[in-house]
């Protein structure tokens, strides 16, 4: 039987704690009004375009943080099926395999088990979205001028996510019933990475076949 989402997408389930924004904030509003559109029932393309007047920077830093949170949540609701034995490599499929590198402990692209590369994702991500100096919360204090190359990396690394439990963990998503909710995270995404191409258009390729049929 099919769970409810409330049960299925739980905060225990998440591999870090949510990252949230600080009310009062600029970026919280921003947040909110992202939020209230998404739940609108607008479509999904005009949703993630950049609201008038608003900084395109501050628009990518709250879609960033936000992606961060419900993909690390979708992951944490099928970890338990992501074993070393399961996926020994971070693979989606036969055709594509990620190495990790991080410059610092893997200074060579290094080839490890799923559940081990997400580990090291999602904690590389936290430590930079709670970098003061790359995603500055103070009133006043600029963004880095590599900000957005570091939010490409980001969503592109994010994507691998997506393509990992597309491809390896699909039949325990469709058991739990959260195929829909799911999907809808995936074109939210892939509406918002187009819309300001944030992704080179060759990494997508591993999910050409289902972007083509849920997004199009």
């Amino acid at each position: 039987m099919a769970l409810c989402l409330g049960q299925v997408f739980s905060k225990d389930k998440t591999f870090r704690p949510r990252k949230r924004f600080e009310p009062g904030t600029q970026r919280f509003e921003l947040y909110k009004k992202a939020q209230a559109s998404l739940k609108s029932g607008l479509d999904l393309r005009k949703v993630v375009q950049l609201p008038e007047g608003e900084n395109i920077n501050d628009w990518i830093a709250v879609h960033v943080v936000d992606f961060f949170n419900r993909i690390n949540l979708i992951y944490g609701t099928v970890s338990e099926f992501c074993t070393e034995r399961t996926c020994p490599i971070m693979s989606g499929g036969l055709r594509y395999e990620y190495r990790w590198q991080d410059g610092c402990l893997y200074k060579k692209p290094t080839k490890l088990p799923a559940l081990k590369y997400m580990n090291l994702l999602m904690d590389w991500i936290e430590t930079l979205i709670n970098n003061e100096d790359i995603f500055p919360t103070r009133v006043g204090v600029p963004f880095p001028k590599n900000f957005q190359q570091v939010c490409k990396k980001i969503l592109s690394r994010l994507f691998r996510v997506f393509v990992h439990v597309y491809i390896h963990h699909f039949d325990s998503i469709c058991s739990m019933g959260a195929e829909a909710h799911i999907n809808t995270c995936y074109k939210h995404y892939y509406y918002f990475i187009v819309e300001f191409s944030l992704i080179e258009h060759s990494e997508l390729e591993p999910l050409k076949e289902m972007t083509e049929k849920i997004c199009n």
